[in-house]
């Protein structure tokens, strides 16, 4: 055969030609088809392992909350403003039996939402059954300009099921002194 000729290939069938163009489009046709249904299949595979991946992970964030905070021995302390212009709070540290367990420096706006009647939670964990003590030290500018450092403390007792306790801090005129309560919700 001589470089450069060019080499027909046709088909022969009973009783005709087929031309090589019309068999390429055939197969070309019958393999986009079928790339076509593979395509929708492996997407509708991933579409599927993907909802049993979220939900899977659902399934472990519940789990992973009931073992670290069980309901039984959960306790946990929001903050309240009851007087909302006496104080603008700078920080709160929170100690449950002598041992820090929250610190919180506060913005600007934090401040705000505590004064438009917000509720902030200082601190969620366990504790076993029984009696316990809550520290709070807060550091705070009264309205009367004043930088103040206030220590309470509360005895409470933990018992089964979920605890939740209420510090609500106060300052009322003309001294702004603060003053700090706590209530346990049932």
């Amino acid at each position: 055969m001589v470089a450069g000729a060019q080499q027909t290939v046709t088909v022969r069938r009973q009783g005709g030609v087929v031309c090589p163009v019309i068999v390429a489009m055939l197969v070309a046709c019958l393999f986009g088809l079928t790339r076509s249904a593979f395509a929708e299949s492996l997407d509708h595979e991933i579409d599927r392992l993907k909802a049993d991946v979220a939900d899977l992970s659902q399934t472990l964030y519940e789990l992973e909350e009931n073992v670290l905070y069980p309901v039984d021995t959960q306790v946990a302390v929001f903050l309240t403003l009851r007087n909302r212009e006496g104080l603008d709070l700078d920080s709160v540290e929170l100690y449950v039996n002598e041992t820090p367990v929250a610190s919180h420096l506060y913005t600007d706006q934090e401040r705000d939402s505590l004064k438009q009647g917000g509720v902030q939670r200082l601190y969620i964990g366990n504790l076993p059954h029984g009696t316990h003590q809550l520290k709070a030290v807060l550091t705070a500018r009264s309205a009367n300009e004043r930088f103040v450092r206030r220590e309470a403390t509360h005895q409470f007792r933990k018992r089964p099921g979920e605890s939740r306790l209420q510090m609500t801090l106060d300052a009322a005129a003309p001294d702004y002194e603060p003053v700090v309560s706590f209530q346990e919700w049932k």
